[in-house]
């Protein structure tokens, strides 16, 4: 009698049975690059800090956020924060407060008393750097770690550059400013004030520099329409901030202002002629407020602070004594302002201009191969200039002006300059895919609203140049960088671990991740599905 058929398997171990080999797609763990990273200007590493930050590590998160960028107190100020803009919690609840917490940790590291390291050896090749702003301090400060001898010159009094003469005092304290300047001159970094630069070829060689960093910041008002710069009541923009700041008595501008411009500098001197006793602040703005270069919260606090704006409005001609002759304008059907014909009139005591900043390029004069256009000198992807060893940065090259991406400017030329000097070539680091907002499962993240950072009253505001923004409790700040969903990176939170049918994910223990054992591994994704921070991708399978 024949036996009944059966088949046997070891149901123990997937292992013997080589169920891994049904597989025609695998996981794989990836890091991706966070949007919040890819945003920065300076190329702080946001999610690392970020990361840190959570867990209480306060010391080690300043550290990591320093190693890109000096200025954290500063930056989380004035930083219009393009990082937030990315975030992908954003599309949830809010993006996560990274601005506030960068503040955070600025603050506590000055409380701290925490320094900046002096490099362990001194390579002997020593660079020269023209402007003590953003830009050249961060250049500074990269160079110093990399152990090149570094001197700083500046024709202005106090180092800070636009920081100083272009950001008032209500944004940035002073004290903080200073006590983030004073860190970096630490390091060994020699600071030449009152010592204008005429003529950058001869300074290199009687200071027997092997290179140059030129970051001049864009300190003298554009020309405009002589006929309105031509008024006894005009003033420009960049003279009455550096006023505020050279220890001469503050200008008296009356009762009524009008600043004319939209940018960022134009609300910056509207809110101050408030703070100066002016009742009656009109901004002029010849298009609207969508096409408005000014960031809109600065627009909005400004209007809290009783400033009025003019849209679509622009100054014809000046008359004695202040005496503002107005056009009426309008978009046409391709967005661009255009005169209705319309005219209007406007009573002030005092006019400011807000056109726009140039850099001074005349140091550069008779440097051959440095080539200049519309107020700019042209550089290469390295930051250098035609002229070799000559680098340049900041508002002086095509780019964005703002101290984020002068900051950046700096580190990118430090890193340049170094190679340079060593006869190398700078390597780019490999960039990692971005981690999208598709990418994260956002089941798994709690709601958790973003905590905001307190806005004085307007009332109160416009009473003196006091800071108007108060920064984060240390419970705050750890509570709000807990809302950061590191997007694109591993963060151990084993839901693969938990979620695999096959006991395919292997732990390495706390801070080492997973890996996979694809012996057991089906390809059936889960893994990757229930990744809340889009760590895993399946990729093709080859035999």
């Amino acid at each position: 009698m024949n036996k009944p058929f059966a088949i046997t398997l070891d149901v123990g171990s997937s292992l013997v049975n080589k169920t891994g080999s049904w597989r025609t797609f695998r996981p794989q763990y990836v890091s991706r690059l966070p949007p919040c990273n890819r945003a920065c200007p300076a190329g702080e590493n946001t999610q690392a800090w970020l990361g840190l930050m959570q867990e209480g590590e306060e010391l080690r998160a300043w550290q990591t956020l320093t190693q890109d960028n000096p200025f954290p107190a500063v930056m989380g100020r004035v930083c219009y924060h393009p990082c937030e803009g990315a975030c992908n919690r954003g599309s949830l609840e809010g993006s996560v407060g990274i601005n506030a917490v960068e503040q955070f940790l600025g603050d506590r590291a000055l409380e701290q008393g925490w320094a900046f390291e002096r490099p362990q050896q001194e390579s002997g090749r020593s660079v020269m750097i023209v402007g003590a702003g953003p830009s050249g301090l961060a250049a500074a400060y990269h160079l110093r770690r990399l152990g090149h001898p570094v001197t700083v010159f500046d024709a202005a009094s106090q180092a800070g550059g636009m920081m100083r003469y272009g950001i008032p005092q209500y944004r940035l304290p002073r004290q903080v400013l200073d006590a983030e300047i004073a860190r970096i001159v630490a390091m060994g970094v020699e600071l030449r004030l009152n010592t204008p630069v005429s003529a950058l070829t001869e300074t290199m060689q009687s200071g027997d520099f092997d290179a140059a960093f030129v970051a001049v910041g864009a300190h003298r008002a554009k020309a405009g329409d002589a006929q309105l710069e031509a008024g006894a009541c005009v003033l420009d923009a960049v003279s009455l901030l550096r006023q505020m700041e050279d220890g001469q008595d503050r200008p008296v501008l009356g009762r009524r202002v009008a600043v004319y411009g939209g940018g960022n500098t134009a609300i910056d001197v509207a809110r101050t002629a408030r703070r100066l006793g002016a009742a009656q602040v009109t901004i002029i703005y010849r298009r609207t407020r969508e096409t408005m270069p000014a960031h809109d919260f600065e627009v909005a606090e400004a209007l809290e602070e009783g400033i009025s704006v003019r849209w679509l409005t622009s100054i014809r001609r000046v008359e004695a004594p202040c005496r503002l002759t107005l056009g009426l304008m309008r978009l046409n059907d391709a967005q661009r302002a255009e005169a209705t014909g319309e005219e209007d009139a406007l009573e002030v005591d005092t006019l400011v201009l807000a056109l726009g900043q140039d850099a001074d390029l005349s140091l550069l004069d008779g440097l051959d191969g440095v080539e200049r256009a519309n107020g700019v000198v042209t550089v290469d992807e390295t930051m250098m200039t035609g002229r070799a060893g000559v680098f340049a940065g900041g508002d002086m090259v095509p780019a964005v002006r703002s101290v984020t991406v002068a900051i950046g400017h700096g580190k990118k030329a430090a890193r340049n300059i170094d190679a340079w000097l060593r006869n190398e070539i700078s390597a780019k680091a490999p960039r990692n895919a971005d981690a999208e907002a598709g990418l994260l499962n956002t089941y798994y993240y709690p709601q958790a609203p973003r905590i905001e950072r307190t806005l004085s009253p307007a009332q109160e505001r416009v009473r003196n140049f006091a800071a108007v923004v108060s920064g984060l409790s240390e419970d705050e700040a750890v509570r709000e960088a807990r809302r950061c969903m590191s997007c694109g990176n591993c963060l151990e939170c084993d839901n693969c671990y938990g979620m695999c049918p096959d006991n395919a994910i292997v732990k390495l223990g706390q801070g080492n991740k997973y890996r996979i054992d694809y012996e057991y591994c089906k390809g059936c994704g889960i893994c990757a599905q229930e990744c809340p921070c889009g760590a895993i991708e399946m990729v093709a399978e080859t035999f």
